[in-house]
């Protein structure tokens, strides 16, 4: 089997603004999950915002089977034209890993068929129980209770504005009372879509090694698959 390529995708910005963020993630949250699935075994780039085309020229993306995205505060300035690139490569197979903030980015508003994938949310340090409800996905594999414990998360809760998702992998308490739909499976053309909610960049989410499996799994399961062929618009009679 060849070797997963991954791209990890962030805007790059707290990390730079924030003293407080670089002190978390001082090679910035896209090294910080590169550096994890590269010791996972996976082949493994960075893209951000601030490179041409946004990082994410065809060549990028033509060379890469997964991509992670993490976006907040910038969603806006992700060029039009690189949303359609992205777009069309995932509708081609490419497995696609949205996290935390980037429910709202253009490209996952654009797969669910959205205008904003709105929510509830809060910043304030609640403790955050994300518990499986998919203990035979693949996602969950490997995962030795069937709930991750984060002391301190941003709160999303419900009504989160998305499609029923295929597959419902985490269900999320928060200490406040809210729940939330954290871990959400799509298929759209020939690619997988995993939107994950924990990862606000103030904790050191992606440090938590329970996290980076379920990551790492969620890698693994959006990978294309060997496949026919679609063939779609005119073609001629097949049938005998």
């Amino acid at each position: 089997m060849s070797t997963i390529r991954v791209t990890v995708w962030n805007e790059y910005l707290h990390e730079l603004r924030s003293e407080e963020v670089a002190r978390v993630y001082p090679e910035g949250i896209h090294g910080c999950i590169a550096g994890f699935l590269k010791n996972a075994g996976f082949d493994t780039r960075t893209a951000t915002l601030k490179e041409p085309e946004n990082g994410l020229t065809q060549q990028v993306l033509d060379e890469t089977d997964v991509l992670f995205w993490w976006g907040h505060i910038a969603h806006g300035q992700v060029e039009d034209a690189t949303v359609e690139r992205v777009y069309r490569r995932v509708q081609d197979g490419m497995g696609l890993v949205v996290l935390h903030s980037g429910h709202a980015s253009k490209i996952f508003a654009r797969l669910m068929g959205t205008n904003t994938g709105d929510l509830k949310w809060r910043e304030n340090h609640e403790k955050q129980i994300l518990w499986c409800v998919d203990s035979a996905h693949p996602i969950a594999e490997g995962l030795t209770q069937d709930m991750i414990i984060l002391e301190h998360e941003e709160t999303y809760g419900e009504p989160f504005q998305i499609p029923a998702p295929d597959q419902l992998v985490f269900i999320s308490w928060f200490s406040g009372g809210d729940v939330f739909r954290s871990g959400c499976c799509y298929h759209r053309g020939k690619s997988k879509v995993f939107y994950f909610q924990p990862g606000h960049e103030t904790f050191p989410t992606y440090h938590n090694e329970t996290v980076q499996r379920v990551l790492i799994n969620a890698a693994r399961w959006a990978a294309p698959k060997a496949g026919p062929p679609a063939t779609t618009g005119h073609v001629p009679e097949t049938w005998v």
